[in-house]
């Protein structure tokens, strides 16, 4: 018996039955095939759906194949649930995979498994056949010897790493090899690199173009202890197999380019075509980091729903960071699926997109204004339900009042509301229309006081105020008040011309849009006392008399 056979005592497949089992796909000219593989250590990043969406979109735009793989070969950082929140998550921004897992994280799928804990006979055929062609060897090093090195290399200014002569094991005879194993002495498996640092080599990355590197000499561990094979090693037979044409993946994976690129050499097979994005970031001061798990809770994917972001806007925005062009793409197909939008890996940004609450609420705010009232109202509802529960109540108990609130400037307005960002900006929106949340600031109320003549002008208008006047009737009454209290028809009147004037029409609407509302923003005010009705209205109007 070899020591190989020592090593691996079980069956395993050999390579040609694992060949002859994940054959090629048989896809159009041209068609790519792209994976998004996360490790199921935490929350969903939304760095992972800017990801995920690339991926899918340069896929399926190519009438290819895009596919999810679970990468959990790091047993001790997995968290419970993670990869279930990971298929769900892509799920709710319809970021669907042909292959790998469905929402509920079933596996679906002729290349399966596709999680890396399930495929460790696989890696073991490929290591074991490495051994055979000697292209790796076991590493019996200690953790002490390991820091012993790092020590000499620190004293001798050597550059860190197993390679070369500090590859204690690398050339072990067997019969040591052998005696080790026959102790039971716990060991890696390592890549025998055949490359040379001084070596400068050319990889051509999708994104960033020619890159210069050092050739990689380092006798990397490709099978740790536990005989889980390490990333580097696991995705090159796993986008072998899976037939991956394509490896779009956060560029902190660059600077191992040309280990990956030597692997697939090694084992023979043709590399993909890699392409390396910069994350997600956003102003710190002065300076730009990255998205941070711990500091910002935009990092999660779960917060644009808690908040109530609609999830299409989410990928709307995020399109806006994958390609600039997408926002003109956007204005003259208004009425096109995002889905119609090309992505182009060359127009992504190398140095990385920023992260914009304004653009993104901007973006939010369009796609709301678009709903019908029959839309927002059951897309609010959803959202309280699971985050609201007084927004909840409120609908359940007033549903025909809030349809009609949420009615306002919407279905055919010329000029559509878009005061809404998302479904938790709702409450602060629809509650001054119930008397049991109406108030007006000390702020408001001196906003009022210092209009001219405004007890005046107020009760001028009660006996002619009738809530089911159209904004035209409605604005005559307007100008009417206005010509009789001094006030100019419109401000380009009052600007040519403001000391003869108590203020200009939007200054005394100002009196009536407080005193209902108790804001100086708010949708069309005829449109609001017509929902409130007569009684509602009089009643706050005539608390003029108070202020």
């Amino acid at each position: 018996m070899s020591y190989i056979d020592k090593i691996f005592p079980n069956p395993l497949p050999t390579v040609e039955e694992l060949e002859a089992k994940y054959k090629r796909r048989d896809l159009p000219d041209g068609a790519k095939v792209t994976r998004v593989a996360p490790s199921p250590t935490g929350f969903m990043h939304i760095g992972g759906i800017y990801t995920a969406l690339i991926c899918e979109r340069v896929a399926h735009q190519s009438n290819g194949v895009f596919f999810l793989r679970i990468e959990d070969t790091d047993t001790k950082r997995e968290v419970e649930g993670a990869t279930e929140l990971i298929c769900s998550s892509l799920a709710n921004y319809d970021i669907i995979p042909d292959e790998g897992f469905d929402a509920f994280g079933n596996e679906i799928g002729s290349y399966a498994p596709y999680k890396q804990s399930a495929r460790k006979e696989i890696y073991q055929a490929y290591i074991k056949q490495m051994l055979l062609d000697g292209r790796a060897y076991p590493c019996f090093a200690t953790t002490e010897e390991l820091e012993k090195l790092h020590h000499d290399q620190e004293i001798s200014g050597a550059r860190p790493g197993y390679y070369g002569r500090w590859a204690k094991y690398r050339d072990s005879p067997v019969e040591k090899i052998e005696e080790k194993l026959d102790a039971g002495v716990p060991f890696v498996i390592r890549f025998k690199s055949h490359g040379s640092y001084d070596n400068k080599i050319v990889i051509q990355d999708g994104l960033k173009g020619k890159i210069n590197f050092p050739e990689n000499d380092l006798d990397i561990v490709i099978m740790k202890s536990d005989g889980l094979p390490t990333y580097h090693f696991a995705h090159v037979i796993d986008d072998y197999l899976m037939g991956t044409t394509h490896v779009i993946r956060g560029d902190e994976w660059l600077s191992s380019l040309p280990l990956h690129i030597q692997l697939f050499k090694a084992m023979g097979f043709k590399a993909p075509k890699y392409t390396h994005i910069a994350p997600i970031q956003k102003m710190d001061g002065d300076s730009r980091r990255k998205l941070s798990k711990r500091h910002d809770p935009e990092a999660d994917v779960r917060y644009y729903d808690t908040v109530g972001y609609p999830r299409v806007a989410v990928i709307e925005y995020l399109l806006n960071l994958v390609n600039s062009n997408f926002e003109d793409w956007r204005r003259n197909n208004q009425t096109k699926s995002y889905k119609d939008f090309p992505v182009s890996l060359n127009k992504l940004s190398p140095s990385g997109a920023l992260f914009d609450f304004v653009k993104l609420n901007n973006i939010s705010k369009e796609i709301i204004s678009k709903m019908t009232t029959d839309e927002i109202y059951s897309a609010v509802y959803d959202w309280a339900k699971k985050n609201d529960s007084n927004l909840l109540a409120l609908m359940d108990s007033n549903s025909d009042y809030i349809k009609a609130i949420l009615s306002i400037e919407r279905t055919g307005a010329k000029n559509a509301r878009k005061d809404i960002a998302k479904y938790s900006d709702v409450p602060a929106e629809i509650e001054y229309f119930f008397d049991e949340k109406f108030a007006i600031s000390d702020e408001m109320k001196n906003e009022i006081r210092s209009i001219k003549n405004y007890r005046e002008i107020v009760n001028a208008y009660i006996p002619m105020f009738n809530e089911n006047d159209s904004k035209d009737i409605w604005f005559g009454k307007m100008i009417d008040l206005a010509s009789k209290f001094n006030f100019a028809k419109n401000g380009k009147e009052y600007k040519a011309n403001p000391e003869s004037f108590n203020g200009d029409i939007s200054t005394l609407v100002k009196i009536f849009r407080i005193l209902i509302t108790g804001k100086t923003q708010t949708p069309d005010l005829s449109e609001i006392q017509h929902v409130m009705g007569k009684d509602r209205v009089l009643s706050r109007l005539n608390f003029v008399n108070e202020i």
